[in-house]
């Protein structure tokens, strides 16, 4: 089973993050699962935890309620599933991951410290060590403009394989064009930029997208080699387009170090959407498959 997994936070429902998903959902043709997380409570009397446990749950319920009522209503053959689960949320949802295609969560843009630390907070975390993708959305992207645009950032790496051939299959599925960024740092002391390197830059770049760009043809693909700071100029590129990916790392420390600074940047600043794509584990797991089509159930 590949669904679309929704994180549905209690507290503060995702609503731009509900209604990206179900649109995934609807594009492959996949179940969209909402799951609610109820955390654990420490820190308050037996009696009165128990008080708060249960207004949490009974908040929860009528979270999933309310978020599987509206993606009905907006996709009314979309097939859905909701579920309700004791645990801390982080764990809880990352586990899920295993039996989906892509994880869908919403973000509150905490400051770094609660992003990482915070009970409140999934986003990093599930980002750093999710099975499947991970799309962290505060706000829908590019929705108003055509042909609309997805930006994927490269470079050269191992890590950023699976970034693009999710990437170019999600292109694909949207009818978007894809922009494919390199971001060349600038040297300290250099003033100019060297003609050479740029060469070289841009003959990696067609590299790294060559053999994805032959598996979808119908992907209109937009080589860029920019000179600057990574996050600044993925925000910058990223400002009208659906969604940017971007590579995660391999292997690393606690939570959101195994990401990297590109991508937690990213989460803090892109305007819209930001996908973590894991490394693929095989070459063959390198092409997502989006277009397996289930039958169109009511509940």
């Amino acid at each position: 089973m590949s669904d679309i997994l929704l994180g549905v936070d209690p507290r503060d429902p995702p609503v731009p993050a509900l209604l990206w998903a179900a649109d995934e959902a609807v594009r492959r043709g996949a179940r969209l699962r909402l799951l609610a997380v109820v955390p654990p409570v420490h820190d308050r009397l037996w009696n009165d935890a128990f008080a708060h446990r249960s207004a949490l749950r009974i908040r929860a319920e009528s979270a999933l309620a309310d978020a599987e009522e509206l993606v009905r209503e907006l996709h009314r053959g979309l097939w859905t599933v909701t579920e309700l689960v004791d645990g801390a949320p982080e764990t809880v949802l990352r586990e899920a991951t295993h039996a989906a295609a892509l994880a869908v969560v919403g973000s509150r843009r905490l400051g770094r410290a609660a992003e990482l630390l915070s009970d409140g907070s999934v986003a990093v975390p599930l980002a750093a060590r999710a099975e499947c993708p991970v799309a962290v959305v505060r706000e829908a992207g590019g929705t108003a403009v055509h042909p609309p645009r997805i930006v994927v950032g490269v470079d050269g790496s191992a890590d950023c394989r699976a970034a693009v051939a999710f990437a170019m299959a999600e292109a694909s599925l949207r009818e978007a064009r894809l922009s494919a960024v390199w971001v060349w740092p600038r040297p300290l002391l250099a003033r100019d930029d060297d003609p050479e390197g740029l060469a070289e830059h841009r003959r990696l770049l067609a590299e790294a997208v060559a053999g994805c760009a032959e598996r979808y043809p119908d992907v209109h693909v937009d080589p860029v080699v920019v000179r600057g700071h990574p996050v600044e100029e993925l925000t910058r590129a990223a400002a009208d387009a659906l969604a940017v990916v971007v590579g995660r790392r391999g292997s690393g420390g606690y939570s959101g170090m195994r990401l990297g600074s590109t991508v937690r940047g990213l989460l803090r600043h892109a305007p819209g959407p930001v996908v973590a794509v894991p490394p693929a584990r095989t070459e063959g797991a390198e092409r997502p498959r989006l277009r397996t089509v289930r039958p169109a159930l009511g509940g």
